[in-house]
Formats: structure tokens, C-alpha cells, sequence
């Protein structure tokens, strides 16, 4: 840094007339970013207020409040009839040594911050839009927004002490009993807004079921191929994962008692196996609880698209089944809103209620008021229901145009398997050609967003397909879709 009988010259210090924000401010923020980097070395000396305060175009008043301010934090020393100094206690931490360090050496990690690099670890990320194939995504453009704008702005009219303090970490109790009667009327699951919990999502109930169920190398059966979000949350508690074979039936539970007769969890989504989309058998199910009670262990059952089912009869949760309580039943509203809503829910054995309302009271911050305050009154006063059975029709109306697009454009080349619920279908590579992952990479950088199913495994499966989402947008954008799809399928490989 250049000296001169004012101080030191600081040619890198700009004021940005076009920030709003105010001159002091901007001037604090930059001295500090100067004296941190250690551009701005301890001991160094400041112009006087008066020369800066030329230099930079402001008031003297501006340059003293700055001045003032970093004195307050430490960082500059002001001597009467010598000038303003940065601190001689100044030490500017050296990066260079740490960045240079490799991420396996990092020290003092806990499990979970080294378990985290592996590969099967990352989530798969949506787009900031709706586009053809993307999954688990709902249709924003037939949301009611006009309707829930009215309801939240007549929420917000009312008693600020009901609905701008802290939540109950359990769930408001409107919303529980509401979605009590919801799942009572049309997924015919009886249950009781007290075992009845809500979370910010489905993956924040995964996260904390894991950690009040699970010990460190608990054995989990994890469905193969199967959700990942679901998977690492159980993965985080220092769970034993367990991939266990999926097939026409769902989850091979004669399998996962071969693997692991002692497992402490199995995780499972039988409406609509994700991302296979094969619906879990009833005898199966019945299968699936009789090893849960042999081994003394739970089931956590994902009924991420249990509502939309478009053909003439579906089968009820398995929680319905559950004579042994052994079912931790859960929901989002990720699916059946927006995603943003970031509200799901749980619906446990009476067991464990207590246990869980305990915990979530001693660690949980609870879900934010008005969202719940909104949902519970959309879901009591009939539009949730309304809504449902409406875009039950709009995601059968999306899905018949893909199959018919991939019949008339794919046939042959990729087999699109009919389906009756969910968001999303699956495409098989006959074969068993290994082209998958090179399908997905052209397709992505042709817009389209599908995904391989082997990114969904923790073993190798023999499938070889990708997924093919149909609820994020309207009929015209999935035929589009299709047809570049089948241009990158004709493509010869590079």
C-alpha cells in the first residue's frame, strides 16, 4: 500500500453511487474488507477524515461515523494529534495453507462430515423450472395461487398473538386434526391428531426419525434402487445401510431377511416404489409386517404420491394394515402444493408418541405458523380435497400424452411402462444396453432432465432405464420432449 504524508493511499477503496444502501455503511464495509485481507496491514496510518473524505466524494461526517464504527469493532486505533492507525494487534489469518489441505485430512470431522464426500451422497437437484422429464415436481401452473393468496392475507389479518408466535414444535393442532380427517376420507387411514407429528417436509421427518430411532450401525433396509433423500437421512445417523432387490412386487423381504434378519428399520414406499414404480403387493405387505414384528423393528412407509392414483382402485397404506404398530407412516405436501410449502408429516404407533413429542419439544424449532395456520384451513374448508380430485385428472391427462408421444416416437428404441399413480414413469433400455447414464448427460444438455436408475442404487441393479416425469408440465412440452428424446436415442454414439 502506497504512503503519503495524509496516510496511506488506498486506490482500491470505491464508493458505488448506485447502491441504495448508505454512504457510511459502504464505507465501513469496505475499510473492514480491507483491513481483513490484510491489504490494509496493522499499524498502517489512514488519510486524515478530511482527505478521505475528498477523495471519495462524501462528507467528513460519513468518513467519522466509519471511522468510528471500526474503532468500536477493534480494528482502527485513533490518537489524538497523530491520526487514525489500524490496530497494532491486528493478526490476518493465512488461507493458503488450509485450502491447500485435501479434504481427507481436514481434521475433526464428526461421521456424518466424512461420510458425506461418498458418492452415493448427494440428493438429485430439480431446476429453478418446470421442464420435461423432471421428477416428484408438481404442476405450478395449475395451482390455485389466486385462492391461497385470499386465505393468506385474511390469516395475516387476524390476532398477532395467535399466529405470530413461536409454533408448538409438534404440529399446530388445527392442521393435525385436519389432516386426520384428510387421510380418514380418502387414504381410509384411521389415526388421532396426538399421534399425529409435522415436520418441514418429508425429508426433515426422515432426518428426525432416524435420530430418535436409530443408533450408529443399526442395520436399515434400504429398497434397491430407492429414494435417496430417505436414504440419506438414515445414512446421517450412522445407520448400516442394507440394499435390498426390488421386483414386481416391490421390496424382496425373503431377501432382506438373507441380508439382515436383525434390522432395526426398513424403509419402503409401497404405493408407488420410487423410482421403479412398481406397487408393493398385498401379500407382500403382509410379508414385510411379519418381519418387522419377528425382528422387533419399524417401517417407515414414503407415501410421497399415494394420492394420485388414476385407475379404478388402489391399495391403502400399509399403515392400515398395521396390527402390530410398527408403521411410521409419513406425507408431504411437497407433492400435493409446491414444494416450498416445506410441510410434511408422520403418523406414528401410539408407543411412540410420547417419545416423540418429548424430543421434538426438547430440539425442534417447529414449523412456521402461518403456513400450517393456511394449510390446515385450505385442507378444513374443502379446497384441498377439490384441489386433489382436480389435478388427479390434470397428471392423467399429462401421463396418457407421454405414453402415447413415446409409442409413436420412442417405440422400440425405449420401453415407457405404463402406469396408474405417481408423477413419473420409467423408460427401459432393451437389452440391457449400459447407455443410461449417457442418455441422461444428452438429454440434459438438450433441456430435458432425466435421470439414470442406477444413480437411485447403493448396489448394481440389472435394470438399465431412465425416469420420465410427467406431472411438471403441460401435454405439448412433454410431446416436444419425446421427440428430442428420440432424436438422442437415433443419434449414432460418439
Amino acid at each position: 500500500m502506497s504512503k503519503y504524508v495524509g496516510g496511506a493511499l488506498i486506490p482500491t477503496l470505491k464508493i458505488d453511487r448506485g447502491d441504495r444502501s448508505n454512504l457510511a455503511f459502504q464505507l465501513t464495509v469496505a475499510l473492514r474488507q480491507l483491513i481483513l485481507s490484510g491489504d490494509l496491514s496493522a499499524g498502517t496510518r489512514l488519510p486524515a477524515s478530511r482527505t478521505l473524505a475528498r477523495d471519495q466524494g462524501v462528507s467528513r461526517t460519513t468518513v467519522i461515523s466509519a471511522f468510528e464504527q471500526l474503532a468500536a469493532e477493534g480494528l482502527l486505533d485513533s490518537r489524538i494529534g497523530a491520526g487514525t492507525y489500524v490496530s497494532a494487534g491486528m493478526r490476518v489469518p493465512k488461507p493458503a495453507a488450509a485450502a491447500a489441505r485435501p479434504p481427507e485430512e481436514l481434521p475433526h470431522l464428526a461421521r456424518l462430515g466424512a461420510r458425506i464426500r461418498e458418492p452415493y451422497f448427494p440428493r438429485l437437484g430439480h431446476p429453478p423450472a418446470p421442464r420435461a422429464f423432471v421428477t416428484g415436481m408438481p404442476a405450478f401452473d395449475a395451482f390455485p395461487g389466486a385462492l391461497w393468496s385470499r386465505m393468506s392475507s385474511q390469516y395475516w389479518r387476524e390476532n398477532r398473538a395467535g399466529i405470530m408466535s413461536y409454533p408448538d414444535p409438534a404440529g399446530l393442532f388445527e392442521l393435525r386434526e385436519a389432516i386426520c380427517q384428510h387421510l380418514r376420507a380418502n387414504r381410509g387411514l384411521v389415526c388421532q391428531p396426538d399421534h399425529l407429528f409435522v415436520f418441514s417436509g418429508a425429508q426433515d421427518a426422515f432426518t428426525q426419525i432416524a435420530r430418535m430411532l436409530v443408533n450408529p450401525g443399526d442395520k436399515v433396509w434400504l429398497e434397491n434402487p430407492g429414494a435417496i433423500g430417505a436414504r440419506n437421512a438414515f445414512l446421517s445417523c450412522g445407520a448400516e445401510p442394507v440394499p435390498v432387490p426390488v421386483d414386481e412386487e416391490g421390496i424382496d423381504v425373503e431377501a432382506g431377511l438373507k441380508l439382515s434378519p436383525d434390522f432395526r428399520i426398513a424403509f419402503v414406499t409401497p404405493a408407488y416404489q420410487h423410482p421403479l414404480g412398481v406397487t408393493m403387493s398385498l401379500a407382500r405387505r403382509m410379508q414385510l409386517l411379519d418381519a418387522a414384528e419377528g425382528a422387533g423393528a419399524f417401517i417407515v412407509e414414503d407415501d410421497y404420491v399415494g394420492e394420485f392414483h388414476y385407475g379404478a382402485t388402489t391399495l391403502p397404506p400399509l399403515k392400515t394394515l398395521d396390527g402390530g404398530q410398527r408403521v411410521i407412516y409419513v406425507g408431504t405436501f411437497s407433492k400435493t402444493l409446491f414444494p416450498a410449502v416445506r410441510l410434511g408429516f408422520a403418523v406414528v404407533p401410539p408407543a411412540l408418541a410420547p417419545m416423540i413429542e418429548r424430543t421434538l419439544a426438547a430440539i425442534a424449532h417447529g414449523v412456521a405458523h402461518s403456513v400450517q395456520g393456511i394449510t390446515a384451513r385450505f385442507i378444513a374448508e374443502g379446497h384441498f380435497a377439490s384441489h386433489i380430485r382436480r389435478m388427479r385428472g390434470i397428471y392423467a391427462g399429462r401421463r396418457d400424452a407421454l405414453l402415447a408421444a413415446a409409442a409413436r416416437d420412442l417405440g422400440g428404441r425405449l420401453e415407457v411402462r405404463p402406469t396408474e399413480t405417481g408423477f413419473h414413469t420409467v423408460g427401459i433400455i432393451p437389452d440391457g444396453a449400459d447407455e443410461e447414464v449417457a442418455l441422461a448427460e444428452a438429454a440434459g444438455r438438450a433441456g430435458l432432465a432425466v435421470t439414470p436408475l442406477s444413480r437411485y442404487a447403493l448396489e448394481p441393479i440389472a435394470q438399465r432405464g431412465v425416469t420420465l416425469g410427467f406431472s411438471a408440465v403441460p401435454p405439448i412440452e412433454i410431446e416436444r420432449g419425446v421427440r428430442v428424446l428420440a432424436e438422442i436415442v437415433d443419434r449414432p454414439p460418439a
